[in-house]
Protein backbone atom coordinates (compact mmCIF):
# COMPACT_ATOMS: atom_id res chain seq x y z
CA UNK A 1 0.00 0.00 0.00
CA UNK A 2 1.45 3.64 -1.07
CA UNK A 3 1.75 5.98 2.23
CA UNK A 4 0.40 8.98 1.93
CA UNK A 5 2.07 10.92 5.26
CA UNK A 6 5.32 10.65 6.36
CA UNK A 7 4.00 9.49 10.05
CA UNK A 8 3.63 6.04 7.98
CA UNK A 9 7.61 6.00 7.89
CA UNK A 10 7.55 5.35 11.53
CA UNK A 11 4.73 3.38 11.95
CA UNK A 12 6.40 0.96 9.67
CA UNK A 13 9.75 1.22 11.18
CA UNK A 14 8.05 0.22 14.52
CA UNK A 15 7.03 -2.91 13.31
CA UNK A 16 10.73 -3.64 12.18
CA UNK A 17 14.29 -4.09 13.81
CA UNK A 18 15.45 -1.64 15.67
CA UNK A 19 18.82 -0.35 13.90
CA UNK A 20 22.06 1.40 15.41
CA UNK A 21 23.10 4.99 14.05
CA UNK A 22 25.93 6.37 14.64
CA UNK A 23 26.03 10.30 14.92
CA UNK A 24 29.17 11.98 14.31
CA UNK A 25 30.26 14.97 16.45
CA UNK A 26 26.70 14.04 18.39
CA UNK A 27 26.49 17.72 20.85
CA UNK A 28 23.98 19.55 19.00
CA UNK A 29 20.77 20.04 20.87
CA UNK A 30 18.55 19.32 17.89
CA UNK A 31 20.14 16.51 16.93
CA UNK A 32 20.34 14.55 20.33
CA UNK A 33 16.32 15.90 20.17
CA UNK A 34 15.41 14.15 17.27
CA UNK A 35 17.29 10.70 17.95
CA UNK A 36 15.56 10.97 21.37
CA UNK A 37 12.24 11.09 19.71
CA UNK A 38 13.08 8.53 17.56
CA UNK A 39 14.14 5.87 20.25
CA UNK A 40 11.14 6.82 22.43
CA UNK A 41 9.14 5.53 18.99
CA UNK A 42 10.91 2.36 19.45
CA UNK A 43 12.96 2.51 15.96
CA UNK A 44 16.53 3.08 16.57
CA UNK A 45 19.28 2.18 19.36
CA UNK A 46 22.11 4.92 19.00
CA UNK A 47 25.91 5.67 19.71
CA UNK A 48 26.65 8.84 20.61
CA UNK A 49 30.05 10.16 19.19
CA UNK A 50 31.45 13.59 20.01
CA UNK A 51 32.64 15.05 23.43
CA UNK A 52 31.36 13.22 26.24
CA UNK A 53 31.60 16.62 28.13
CA UNK A 54 29.20 18.54 25.51
CA UNK A 55 27.08 15.62 24.71
CA UNK A 56 26.17 15.31 28.88
CA UNK A 57 25.26 19.70 29.12
CA UNK A 58 23.02 19.44 26.17
CA UNK A 59 21.19 16.45 27.12
CA UNK A 60 20.81 17.92 30.85
CA UNK A 61 19.35 21.00 29.31
CA UNK A 62 17.00 18.61 26.93
CA UNK A 63 16.10 16.20 29.89
CA UNK A 64 17.79 12.93 27.71
CA UNK A 65 18.38 9.98 29.82
CA UNK A 66 22.13 9.23 28.12
CA UNK A 67 21.58 5.68 30.13
CA UNK A 68 19.49 4.59 26.56
CA UNK A 69 22.32 5.54 24.44
CA UNK A 70 25.83 4.13 23.76
CA UNK A 71 28.09 7.82 24.32
CA UNK A 72 31.75 7.69 23.06
CA UNK A 73 34.01 10.05 24.04
CA UNK A 74 36.33 11.97 20.83
CA UNK A 75 36.58 15.48 21.74
CA UNK A 76 38.05 16.54 18.72
CA UNK A 77 36.09 17.03 15.71
CA UNK A 78 38.28 14.74 13.44
CA UNK A 79 38.43 12.02 16.34
CA UNK A 80 34.90 11.84 16.27
CA UNK A 81 33.60 12.14 12.52
CA UNK A 82 36.65 9.18 12.12
CA UNK A 83 35.34 7.11 15.00
CA UNK A 84 31.97 7.17 14.13
CA UNK A 85 32.64 6.37 10.52
CA UNK A 86 34.37 3.26 11.32
CA UNK A 87 31.73 1.76 13.79
CA UNK A 88 29.71 1.69 10.32
CA UNK A 89 32.86 0.22 8.76
CA UNK A 90 32.88 -2.52 11.41
CA UNK A 91 29.37 -2.98 11.49
CA UNK A 92 28.43 -2.15 15.13
CA UNK A 93 26.25 0.06 13.09
CA UNK A 94 23.77 0.49 10.77
CA UNK A 95 23.67 4.02 9.61
CA UNK A 96 25.38 7.55 10.13
CA UNK A 97 23.95 10.68 10.87
CA UNK A 98 25.34 13.94 10.55
CA UNK A 99 25.67 15.68 13.88
CA UNK A 100 27.46 19.12 14.32
CA UNK A 101 29.89 18.80 11.75
CA UNK A 102 30.04 20.31 8.01
CA UNK A 103 28.82 17.94 5.73
CA UNK A 104 31.81 18.20 3.87
CA UNK A 105 33.80 16.76 6.06
CA UNK A 106 31.35 13.79 7.26
CA UNK A 107 31.39 13.09 3.17
CA UNK A 108 34.87 13.32 3.08
CA UNK A 109 35.52 11.19 5.70
CA UNK A 110 32.46 8.38 4.53
CA UNK A 111 34.73 8.36 1.01
CA UNK A 112 37.87 7.58 2.59
CA UNK A 113 38.55 4.01 0.40
CA UNK A 114 40.02 2.78 4.32
CA UNK A 115 36.65 2.51 5.82
CA UNK A 116 35.12 1.08 2.37
CA UNK A 117 31.80 2.79 2.34
CA UNK A 118 31.76 3.24 -1.42
CA UNK A 119 29.81 1.47 -3.83
CA UNK A 120 30.69 3.39 -6.94
CA UNK A 121 27.12 4.89 -7.05
CA UNK A 122 27.03 8.60 -6.75
CA UNK A 123 25.70 9.50 -3.18
CA UNK A 124 22.99 12.55 -3.31
CA UNK A 125 20.36 13.65 -1.62
CA UNK A 126 16.62 12.06 -2.05
CA UNK A 127 13.69 13.68 -0.16
CA UNK A 128 10.45 13.17 0.50
CA UNK A 129 7.67 15.75 0.83
CA UNK A 130 4.27 15.93 2.14
CA UNK A 131 2.54 19.16 1.33
CA UNK A 132 -1.05 19.75 2.93
CA UNK A 133 -2.27 20.99 -0.68
CA UNK A 134 -1.20 17.35 -2.15
CA UNK A 135 -2.73 13.90 -2.48
CA UNK A 136 0.09 12.48 -2.36
CA UNK A 137 3.99 12.51 -1.07
CA UNK A 138 6.65 13.73 -3.50
CA UNK A 139 9.79 12.60 -4.04
CA UNK A 140 12.74 14.68 -5.08
CA UNK A 141 16.16 14.33 -5.82
CA UNK A 142 18.74 16.09 -5.71
CA UNK A 143 17.61 19.15 -3.50
CA UNK A 144 20.96 19.40 -1.00
CA UNK A 145 24.12 17.86 -2.53
CA UNK A 146 25.36 17.10 -6.58
CA UNK A 147 25.64 20.99 -7.36
CA UNK A 148 25.36 20.47 -11.13
CA UNK A 149 25.17 16.54 -11.78
CA UNK A 150 26.03 14.80 -14.93
CA UNK A 151 23.92 12.45 -17.23
CA UNK A 152 25.56 9.75 -15.41
CA UNK A 153 24.82 11.16 -12.04
CA UNK A 154 21.40 11.77 -12.99
CA UNK A 155 21.04 8.30 -13.63
CA UNK A 156 22.15 7.25 -10.39
CA UNK A 157 19.91 9.61 -8.28
CA UNK A 158 17.28 7.79 -10.02
CA UNK A 159 17.85 4.51 -9.03
CA UNK A 160 18.81 6.16 -5.21
CA UNK A 161 15.31 7.83 -5.51
CA UNK A 162 13.76 4.03 -6.63
CA UNK A 163 15.32 3.17 -3.28
CA UNK A 164 12.80 5.48 -1.69
CA UNK A 165 10.10 4.98 -3.64
CA UNK A 166 10.19 1.20 -2.69
CA UNK A 167 9.66 2.10 1.14
CA UNK A 168 6.57 4.37 0.54
CA UNK A 169 5.11 1.49 -1.17
CA UNK A 170 5.73 2.41 -4.72
CA UNK A 171 6.95 -0.61 -6.91
CA UNK A 172 7.63 1.12 -10.31
CA UNK A 173 7.97 4.88 -9.59
CA UNK A 174 7.23 7.30 -12.28
CA UNK A 175 10.27 9.87 -12.86
CA UNK A 176 10.04 13.58 -14.10
CA UNK A 177 12.79 14.98 -15.09
CA UNK A 178 12.63 18.37 -14.48
CA UNK A 179 13.24 21.90 -16.95
CA UNK A 180 11.88 25.07 -17.28
CA UNK A 181 9.53 24.12 -20.13
CA UNK A 182 8.32 20.92 -21.70
CA UNK A 183 10.28 20.78 -24.51
CA UNK A 184 13.71 19.95 -25.58
CA UNK A 185 15.58 23.35 -26.72
CA UNK A 186 18.95 23.29 -27.55
CA UNK A 187 19.70 26.30 -25.68
CA UNK A 188 18.75 24.61 -22.54
CA UNK A 189 21.05 21.38 -21.57
CA UNK A 190 18.34 20.62 -18.84
CA UNK A 191 15.77 19.76 -21.75
CA UNK A 192 18.37 17.70 -23.64
CA UNK A 193 19.90 15.46 -20.89
CA UNK A 194 15.56 14.86 -20.11
CA UNK A 195 15.64 13.62 -23.50
CA UNK A 196 18.48 11.43 -23.34
CA UNK A 197 17.53 10.07 -19.72
CA UNK A 198 13.71 9.31 -21.41
CA UNK A 199 15.47 7.48 -24.23
CA UNK A 200 17.63 5.55 -21.94
CA UNK A 201 14.83 4.31 -19.69
CA UNK A 202 12.88 3.03 -23.34
CA UNK A 203 15.70 1.31 -24.38
CA UNK A 204 16.19 -0.87 -20.58
CA UNK A 205 19.47 1.30 -20.02
CA UNK A 206 17.35 2.61 -16.95
CA UNK A 207 15.67 -0.04 -15.33
CA UNK A 208 13.12 -0.32 -12.38
CA UNK A 209 11.10 3.19 -12.74
CA UNK A 210 8.98 4.74 -16.04
CA UNK A 211 11.08 8.02 -16.93
CA UNK A 212 9.87 10.73 -19.21
CA UNK A 213 11.12 14.34 -19.61
CA UNK A 214 11.44 16.96 -19.89
CA UNK A 215 8.75 18.85 -18.06
CA UNK A 216 8.07 21.87 -16.53
CA UNK A 217 6.69 21.22 -13.13
CA UNK A 218 3.06 22.05 -13.46
CA UNK A 219 2.98 19.01 -16.04
CA UNK A 220 4.77 16.79 -13.78
CA UNK A 221 2.61 17.42 -11.14
CA UNK A 222 -1.14 18.45 -12.49
CA UNK A 223 -2.61 16.43 -14.91
CA UNK A 224 -4.81 19.34 -16.04
CA UNK A 225 -1.87 21.58 -16.82
CA UNK A 226 -0.17 18.62 -18.84
CA UNK A 227 -3.61 18.02 -20.51
CA UNK A 228 -4.22 21.75 -21.65
CA UNK A 229 -0.70 21.69 -23.39
CA UNK A 230 -1.58 18.09 -25.07
CA UNK A 231 1.35 16.10 -23.33
CA UNK A 232 0.56 13.01 -23.62
CA UNK A 233 3.17 10.45 -21.64
CA UNK A 234 2.34 8.30 -18.05
CA UNK A 235 4.35 10.53 -16.51
CA UNK A 236 2.80 13.79 -17.19
CA UNK A 237 0.74 14.69 -14.55
CA UNK A 238 1.05 12.10 -11.75
CA UNK A 239 5.09 11.86 -11.48
CA UNK A 240 6.15 10.18 -8.07
CA UNK A 241 9.82 11.59 -8.30
CA UNK A 242 11.26 15.03 -9.65
CA UNK A 243 14.90 14.95 -10.77
CA UNK A 244 15.73 18.49 -11.06
CA UNK A 245 18.25 20.11 -13.32
CA UNK A 246 20.35 21.14 -10.35
CA UNK A 247 21.11 21.97 -6.54
CA UNK A 248 19.60 25.43 -7.65
CA UNK A 249 16.16 24.45 -8.79
CA UNK A 250 16.07 21.88 -6.15
CA UNK A 251 16.82 23.43 -3.61
CA UNK A 252 14.80 26.43 -4.14
CA UNK A 253 11.73 24.16 -4.57
CA UNK A 254 12.83 22.43 -1.39
CA UNK A 255 12.50 25.36 0.89
CA UNK A 256 9.57 26.68 -0.94
CA UNK A 257 7.74 23.35 -0.17
CA UNK A 258 8.52 23.58 3.25
CA UNK A 259 8.83 27.53 4.37
CA UNK A 260 5.81 28.64 2.26
CA UNK A 261 3.62 25.49 1.28
CA UNK A 262 4.15 24.46 4.80
CA UNK A 263 5.38 20.86 3.65
CA UNK A 264 7.09 18.19 5.80
CA UNK A 265 10.06 16.39 4.52
CA UNK A 266 12.11 13.31 5.42
CA UNK A 267 15.04 13.12 3.37
CA UNK A 268 18.55 10.76 3.31
CA UNK A 269 21.67 10.98 1.36
CA UNK A 270 21.98 7.37 -0.60
CA UNK A 271 24.78 6.41 -2.77
CA UNK A 272 26.80 5.14 0.26
CA UNK A 273 26.84 1.26 2.09
CA UNK A 274 24.71 2.70 4.17
CA UNK A 275 22.30 5.82 4.52
CA UNK A 276 23.24 8.57 5.57
CA UNK A 277 21.05 11.08 8.05
CA UNK A 278 21.81 14.79 7.19
CA UNK A 279 19.16 17.36 8.55
CA UNK A 280 19.39 21.14 7.95
CA UNK A 281 19.61 23.44 11.00
CA UNK A 282 16.15 24.73 9.43
CA UNK A 283 14.62 21.51 9.65
CA UNK A 284 11.96 21.01 12.57
CA UNK A 285 11.70 18.19 14.80
CA UNK A 286 9.31 16.04 12.89
CA UNK A 287 11.30 16.57 9.93
CA UNK A 288 14.63 15.22 11.42
CA UNK A 289 12.29 12.36 12.91
CA UNK A 290 10.85 11.29 9.85
CA UNK A 291 14.43 11.99 7.87
CA UNK A 292 16.03 8.80 10.37
CA UNK A 293 13.09 6.62 9.78
CA UNK A 294 13.46 6.86 6.64
CA UNK A 295 16.84 5.92 6.71
CA UNK A 296 16.08 2.97 8.77
CA UNK A 297 13.80 1.57 6.66
CA UNK A 298 15.91 2.32 3.39
CA UNK A 299 19.11 0.36 5.50
CA UNK A 300 16.38 -2.71 5.53
CA UNK A 301 15.24 -2.62 2.19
Amino acid sequence: MVMKKLQELVEKAKTLRKMRISVAVAQDAPVLKSIDEAYKEGIIHATLVGSKKEIERIASELEVDLSNYEVIDAPEEDEAVRKAVELVHDHHCDLLMKGKVHTSHLLHTVLDKNYNLRTGRTMNHVGVFEVPTYERLLIITDAAMVIAPTLEQKVDSIYNSEKVAHVIGIDTPKVAVLGAVETVNSAMPATLEAALLAKMNDRKQIKGAVVDGPFALDNAVSEEAAKHKGIESPVAGRADVLLVPDIEAGNILYKALVFIAKGKLAGTILGARVPIVLTSRADDDESKLYSIALSTLIAQE
